[in-house]
Formats: structure tokens, C-alpha cells, sequence
């Protein structure tokens, strides 16, 4: 079929992204983030990393503008621009180093470090002591540095969110507007370093089309759970997504 050219995919691969991104909607939908670590640990089987962020960045941009609907009004915004401004300086230093470190070698770093502290968290861990603007802005560039070289930099300030003890809707509020504003300028970056082609926006925009049903059914999800359902939910997530991450690095080695 000629318009698979366009893809450059076979069908079945089509269809197999199609079905991930669909899920990894419902996840973004519920929690506030997920997204891009359901795609990258799900694209990775037929994509490598330096074709995966560009789709992810600009999915994500777009299924932030569908969930606006749903969370505007828990949007804290002082603490969205005080990791946006760690992250501004993050973001391009991971997409500098995307094109001079092993990828996997990072990403199994960042899982082991996130399974470490999500098992704290269950435990009952927290630390308002960080809850102040340094460890904000700190957060904001680890989060912009994971964004650009894994796109994993949600995981960071979800982290953040939980150890400070924030409200589950203001959680999921905040983190759709911060990554709607840091996937936009991470996108411009990759752009504009070359890492974005006319195939990356081929295999975009027929997804789009699948992003609006997976929020809309994510939020029914989490209008219906409750506050400690919410953070058990997040911290299992957490958790099986790392050890998916690992399983398929050491898979590779």
C-alpha cells in the first residue's frame, strides 16, 4: 500500500502503535501523565529513540489541549512556571545529550531510581522540606533534562508531587499544563536541531484522531476513584512501567 511509504511502517506496526497510544491516552486521561512512558517503553519494540521523542513530544502536546476541559481549574499555576523554569534550562541539555548518550543506558538508570522512591512513597515516605522553590526549580531540571533525552520527565515531578503530599486533582491538573508547555518548547528545540522530519508528522497526525477518546475515558476513571485509590494507582504504575523499561534494556544487552 503506497501510503504506508509515508509511515514508513508496515501495517501490523501501524496498528500496534495505534493501540498503544490509545491505552497510553487512557493512562494520560487518569493520572495527569503516563503518556510518554507507555509510548516509549511500547514504541521502542519497532522505533529507536531518536525517532520516538519527536512523535511523543508532539503527542503530548496535543492530548493537553483535550484534557483542558477537565482539569483548568486545578491547575496550581505558581508551581507549574517554577518547574517551568528549571526545566527551560533542562530540556535542552537532554536533547543534547539524546544524540551522545546510550539511551538505554539512562532509561535503566531513571527506572531503578523511580522504583527506588515510588516503593518509599508506599511506605509512607514524604518531605515537605522540599516543598520551596529551589527544590522546584531542582526538580524542573531534572524533569527538562528526562524529558528531552527518554521524554520521561514527568516521572520526576509526579514524584515530586507525591513526596509534598498534593491533592490528587491538583496533581493531575498541574502536570497537564506543565508538560503541554514543556512539550511544546522541547518540540520547537528537536525541530530545529534536526531531529524532526516530514515522517514524524505523517505518523502524528492520524493519531491524533485516537487521543480524545482515551482522556475522555481516563477522566471517568478518576472522577470515580478515590484520593487513595488515585495515589495507589500512580505508585503501581510507577513501579510496573520501570520494571518493563528494565526487562526490555537487559533484554537488549
Amino acid at each position: 500500500m503506497d501510503f504506508l511509504t509515508y509511515f514508513q511502517l508496515s501495517l501490523i506496526e501501524i496498528y500496534y502503535v495505534i493501540f498503544i497510544v490509545f491505552i497510553a491516552s487512557i493512562i494520560r486521561g487518569f493520572n495527569g501523565f503516563g503518556f510518554s512512558a507507555i509510548c516509549i517503553s511500547g514504541f521502542s519494540f519497532i522505533l529507536p529513540a531518536i525517532e520516538i521523542v519527536p512523535i511523543i513530544l508532539a503527542l503530548e502536546v496535543v492530548i493537553s489541549i483535550f484534557m483542558v476541559p477537565y482539569i483548568w481549574n486545578k491547575i496550581d499555576w505558581r508551581f507549574v512556571f517554577k518547574i517551568l523554569s528549571g526545566i527551560m534550562i533542562g530540556s535542552p541539555i537532554g536533547l543534547y545529550l539524546l544524540k551522545y548518550l546510550n539511551p538505554q543506558t539512562t532509561h535503566l538508570s531513571v527506572c531503578l531510581l523511580i522504583i527506588f522512591f515510588s516503593v518509599l512513597l508506599m511506605k509512607g515516605f514524604s518531605n515537605q522540606n522540599i516543598n520551596n522553590n529551589y527544590g522546584k526549580f531542582f526538580t524542573g531540571i531534572i524533569s527538562g533534562t528526562l524529558n528531552g533525552l527518554t521524554t520521561l520527565g514527568g516521572m520526576p515531578v509526579a514524584l515530586f508531587l507525591l513526596i509534598t503530599s498534593v491533592q490528587p486533582a491538583i496533581i493531575r491538573g498541574s502536570l497537564a499544563a506543565l508538560f503541554f508547555l514543556t512539550d511544546i518548547y522541547a518540540f520547537v528545540l528537536s525541530f530545529f536541531s534536526g531531529i524532526v522530519d516530514m515522517t514524524t508528522i505523517y505518523r502524528v497526525i492520524p493519531l491524533i484522531i485516537i487521543l480524545p477518546l482515551g482522556v475522555f475515558i481516563g477522566n471517568k476513571f478518576f472522577v470515580k476513584s478515590k484520593e487513595k485509590t488515585y495515589r495507589k494507582v500512580v505508585f503501581y504504575f510507577l513501579i510496573i512501567i520501570s520494571i518493563t523499561g528494565i526487562i526490555r534494556i537487559m533484554s537488549n544487552f
